[in-house]
């Protein structure tokens, strides 16, 4: 990955500012095709969180891409699920020798992806998403192109704020306003579920996840009962 052109830069803010004026969705789709050719990466994608407050695939600027957003969605593990619920960078520079996270290292290296770095995506502080770049060989991420990929998300961090004022978001803006009106009561359930079950924040996360689907109810619901009672209930 690659130091920003600033004339490509600008041309690509220009031509992002253009589209979100229209469609939303069409501007997040230009946003991951952009990325690719500013950070010389070999595809990039975005995720924002649902009402089960997991990662749901928005935008790819390839197949693989899609994969990867997809993989992680399904499976809630990798660094973009990891970037969401830390709220920093997740970086992995060789997903073959990577143990942390088994069920997407088979399905991402048939797709050629090898390395990724995962970005979260704010709203007003508050993670609602990631936006991720892949490269299909070994890599070792440095801070310059963390900080870098997190400029860039302000952008599209902007854009979202930009349309959800504009009432142009559409079903995107009802994702996002879920996230932003429950994140501390999941963000609280989770730390609850790590004291009580000394697991990382993600393992807690997942719990409470996989209860909210189980019963058919949304996160919040179900993070809000076990701040409540202590257990998480079977229904």
């Amino acid at each position: 990955m690659a130091n920003i052109d600033p004339d490509m830069l600008a041309g690509s803010l220009r031509r992002l500012g253009r589209t979100a004026e229209h469609d939303i969705v069409d501007a997040l789709e230009e946003a991951v095709k952009a990325c690719v050719a500013l950070f010389r990466v070999s595809g990039s994608g975005l995720m924002i969180a649902d009402d089960q407050n997991t990662l749901t695939y928005l935008a790819a600027s390839d197949g693989p891409s899609h994969v990867m957003e997809e993989v992680q969605s399904e499976t809630g593990e990798g660094p973009c699920v990891v970037a969401f619920v830390t709220n920093d960078y997740v970086t992995t520079d060789d997903l073959r020798s990577d143990t942390r996270w088994p069920s997407i290292t088979g399905p991402f290296t048939e797709q050629g992806i090898i390395a990724v770095l995962g970005c979260p995506l704010r709203l007003g502080g508050v993670p609602v998403g990631t936006l991720d770049v892949y490269l299909d060989r070994p890599h070792e991420w440095d801070d310059s192109e963390c900080d870098a990929l997190g400029r860039y998300s302000d952008v599209v961090e902007s854009m979202l704020a930009a349309a959800m004022a504009a009432h142009r978001a559409g079903e995107i803006a009802g994702q996002l306003q879920y996230a932003l009106d429950y994140r501390v009561v999941i963000e609280r359930a989770v730390g609850y579920l790590m004291a009580q079950r000394g697991v990382d924040s993600v393992a807690a996360f997942n719990v409470l996840r996989r209860s909210a689907r189980d019963q058919r109810r949304k996160i919040a619901e179900v993070a809000q009962e076990l701040l409540n009672t202590g257990t998480l209930s079977r229904r």
